[in-house]
């Protein structure tokens, strides 16, 4: 199995700042459990892809990340390049979960740390055994609030509609709160004030259609926004999107909340489930800003095309 040394790329204020405090215990429980690396800290917004870019550049080969779902964002567009194109597509990326949401780790059934510690050897352990595997990345072409095109790569979650507005507000609430609060307290001010929007949807070479949503996922992972199982059949590795929409007004949506963390809400009237490699969406009226949520951040609005790139990286943990 994998024992090189590899780079632990931290953001110290991730989870209010459960990141650093947990950082001294986890890196000896990581050393206790044999491994070998180096820690580099963020210093702001975006810092962590240009942290890992710069690391596979000159011959790292794993990426730990200390953080929470948007710092796991931002590593693994360290993993292209100012292009689009995969730096290294063996290096690896594991996330060792300390933020805000952890939608990520719920995915792959990595251990949870818990008050005091608890479960920290456990992750470590875990980390350090497991061999890395393929993993599907999303890639996304959009347009950003500037209304610039821009472009990012993702690996669990984007979706479309009232995600975007959930992220705004989560971002305004303290941390301290805690992932599944913030997150549960931000759908319900968001659904407050949100209407269902109109956009025209494409899935591969399908034809487009026209529809009214609250929300669209384009799923890699199974979760969102703090523990919302919204693609509970969803793959990491299979090379296909989980796309599930919330096609509805948004006074029915109110009554799935319960079901979607369970993960019970497919078979439901007004929720469409379907799988495609590729996703192309805009609004149907021209001047619309749907916003998009990618990986628990707000990066900008449709129009916006959705891709999976198959096995482009490798995953620890």
């Amino acid at each position: 199995m994998d024992r090189d040394p590899f780079l632990l790329v931290v953001n110290p204020r991730a989870g209010a700042g459960r990141a650093e405090k947990r950082l001294p215990a986890l890196s000896d429980a990581l050393r206790a459990a044999g491994a070998e690396f180096e820690i580099a800290r963020t210093a702001g917004p975006r810092h962590a892809t240009e942290i890992v870019r710069d690391a596979l550049g000159r011959g790292v080969r794993g990426i730990g990340v200390v953080g929470g779902d948007g710092t796991l964002n931002e590593a693994v567009n360290g993993f292209f390049d100012a292009d689009g194109r995969v730096i290294e597509p063996d290096a690896w990326i594991g996330p060792l979960s300390c933020g805000t949401g952890g939608d990520f780790r719920k995915t792959i059934g990595s251990p949870d740390v818990g008050a005091g510690g608890r479960g920290m050897d456990a992750l470590a352990n875990r980390f350090v055994a497991a061999k890395p595997r393929p993993l599907d990345v999303g890639w996304l072409e959009m347009i950003d609030h500037e209304g610039v095109p821009a472009r990012r790569a993702f690996l669990n979650i984007a979706s479309f509609g009232v995600g975007g507005l959930v992220d705004r507000l989560v971002n305004e609430t303290p941390k301290w709160m805690g992932g599944t609060p913030a997150f549960f307290l931000g759908t319900v001010r968001a659904l407050a004030r949100y209407r269902s929007q109109r956009v025209r949807v494409r899935l591969d070479d399908g034809p487009a259609r026209e529809t009214k949503i609250v929300n669209m996922a384009v799923a890699n992972g199974r979760f969102f926004g703090g523990g919302m199982q919204i693609a509970p059949r969803a793959e990491i590795d299979d090379g296909l999107f989980d796309v599930v929409g919330l096609e509805m007004d948004v006074s029915a949506s109110f009554g799935l909340t319960s079901r979607i963390y369970q993960g019970r809400h497919l078979d439901r009237p007004g929720v469409t489930f379907e799988r495609a490699r590729r996703v192309r969406a805009e609004p149907v009226n021209e001047g619309d800003h749907v916003l998009l949520d990618v990986d628990g951040e707000a990066p900008g609005r449709l129009p916006a095309t959705f891709s999976v790139r198959a096995s482009a990286i490798h995953l620890r943990g």
